[in-house]
């Protein structure tokens, strides 16, 4: 049944990309001084999720890296190393100069000092979900770095832009900016029957069922490729010679199920808490929310997180809003299957 595991999973980067030569083209073009050993624009990549945001950065790094020997990469997934330690610790530990540096009382100063020293191969830093970064300054600190070139990843420019200082708000507007939008119908079934081809056997499943993924996928890649991943286990493990509709269907509510679970893994304490606020008392309006979360911690953030936290809860389908921006509440989106307070 399962011809090659990597294929489908979340993380592969494929050979080529599918429907994102002209993301790719405009990408590479702002990393391509670093070719030549000169400090590159950072480039800024948003769209919704699903819209292959990190495979597009990833693959167009990797490229970099087959086509030049002293170029390396680093990546930071900022929703897990949301704090401005932790994205530099992580980028210096992917370079390795972490050895001597302590977790609990190494100063930040200590962390930037150590990337201006360092003197290796131009380094291009994935910053992953940098809408995410509590304290989005760790972007100009690495942006005022010549050796390192920069791209910045979010669901939107405005809540990037909205959390940094004057200082850097017009360097970023500035930079280049890649926009992906949602793919269409016959987009997915290109990205899926490519998965398919390499990664599963001849004939285990059809075009109609391609399309059916894609159809329930609604224009989120990574929605589509859990599908497939998901029933093709599913088929394998039954020992089918075929993946059948009927795992086809209970493929696609266990994809969002574990995708919808991994989200809400990733929140932030601060995040967490927000949500469990809509989990317990919804529908609740932004005001309610922010007067219970601050109740609840006792070092809050402001008003303008909190909403951001709202927004981005929205944007991976934790939360809906209803109503107008003036009387706006929020809900779970499936009530049915939140996860309890831990």
């Amino acid at each position: 049944m399962i011809r090659d595991a990597r294929v489908l999973r979340a993380g592969f980067v494929p050979r080529e990309v599918e429907h994102r030569e002209s993301e790719v083209t405009l990408l590479s073009s702002v990393l391509e001084p670093i070719t030549n050993d000169e400090p590159a624009d950072t480039a800024i990549v948003t769209g919704p999720s699903g819209t292959g945001k990190t495979c597009v950065s990833k693959f167009v790094t990797e490229r970099l890296r087959e086509e030049v020997l002293d170029i390396k990469t680093t990546y930071v997934n900022c929703w897990r190393n949301y704090t401005r330690f932790r994205t530099l610790y992580q980028i210096l530990d992917e370079l390795g100069t972490t050895v001597d540096i302590h977790r609990q009382s190494t100063p930040h100063d200590e962390l930037i000092d150590r990337l201006q020293q360092h003197d290796g191969p131009r380094t291009v830093v994935i910053l992953d979900e940098a809408d995410q970064l509590e304290d989005p300054s760790v972007i100009y600190d690495l942006h005022s770095l010549p050796q390192f070139g920069i791209i910045c990843i979010a669901n939107k420019e405005e809540e990037l832009f909205g959390r940094v200082d004057d200082r850097l708000v017009s360097r970023l507007r500035s930079s280049e900016h890649v926009r992906m939008d949602k793919y269409h119908d016959e987009q997915l079934y290109d990205i899926l029957s490519a998965r398919a081809k390499w990664g599963l056997n001849e004939d285990v499943i059809t075009d109609d069922q391609l399309y059916q993924i894609a159809d329930a996928a609604a224009g989120d890649a990574r929605l589509a490729i859990g599908i497939l991943r998901t029933a093709a286990s599913t088929a394998n493990r039954e020992n089918c010679e075929r993946i059948t509709d009927g795992i086809l269907q209970n493929a696609a509510e266990d994809a969002r199920a574990q995708i919808r679970q991994k989200s809400l893994d990733s929140l932030t304490p601060h995040q967490r808490v927000v949500y469990d606020i809509v989990r317990d008392h919804a529908p609740v309006g932004p005001s309610e929310i922010y007067d219970r979360y601050t109740e609840e911690v006792d070092d809050p953030r402001t008003k303008r997180t909190v909403r951001t936290y709202l927004s981005k809860m929205e944007q991976y389908n934790l939360l809906k809003a209803e109503g107008t921006s003036r009387d706006r509440e929020y809900l779970l989106v499936d009530s049915a299957t939140a996860s309890p307070r831990q």
